[in-house]
């Protein structure tokens, strides 16, 4: 999952989300330097991307990535995730996503002193490009991955995934639909046991 997908599934906590955003960059146990409840927020991020990982429906939607960008077939299928999401969002949230996406641009702002320098120097090319509503579309999708290339160690075509995606469409989003319905249920039974036991 990327990052619509994880600020969505923080539910409406605010620290929560802001963790959960961050948590990419915070290795080990350093998550214990930031305040309890971005804390919290770090740990349902790790509790995520465990649960996504061993999922088989995300295996299986993941493999039709490995032919064309090998091992960054994880990379592209969080990202097709989040374009399936963003491309349903009424079905999932009744707050619209431009709504969504600049309340929680807002909050960035307002937290950019909390945040690892690497993600504050990030945060306004994000909000320039409005990544959050960008990953809707088709263009938008495709964009993004071709940025990515110039972010792996080897060359790489991440914008292929687009085509395969485009190509298997129907599988790709059944599958979403499920693992969603899957990861949602996780997240709520996550969020009362973080919130129970930190």
């Amino acid at each position: 999952m990327n990052y619509l997908a994880h600020i969505y599934l923080s539910g409406n906590d605010d620290f929560l989300k802001l963790g959960n955003f961050i948590a990419d960059e915070i290795k080990g146990k350093s998550y214990k330097e930031f305040p309890k409840d971005i804390q919290k927020g770090i740990i349902l991020h790790r509790a995520i991307d465990d649960f996504t990982d061993h999922h088989p429906l995300v295996s299986k939607g993941s493999h039709r990535f490995f032919d064309a960008v090998g091992h960054y077939n994880g990379v592209v299928i969080d990202m097709i995730y989040d374009h399936i999401l963003a491309k349903h969002w009424n079905t999932y949230s009744k707050v619209d996503l431009n709504l969504f996406a600049e309340d929680f641009y807002l909050l960035l702002d307002a937290n950019i002193d909390t945040l690892p320098k690497k993600i504050s120097k990030a945060v306004p090319y994000m909000i320039e490009h409005n990544w959050l509503v960008s990953y809707a579309s088709i263009e938008g999708l495709r964009e993004i991955l071709k940025q990515m290339n110039n972010k792996t160690k080897h060359d790489t075509a991440l914008q292929k995934g687009v085509d395969i995606y485009i190509d298997h469409q129907k599988e790709f989003e059944d599958e979403f639909e499920s693992f969603f319905e899957d990861i949602r249920a996780f997240c709520k039974e996550k969020i009362k046991n973080i919130n129970q036991n930190l």
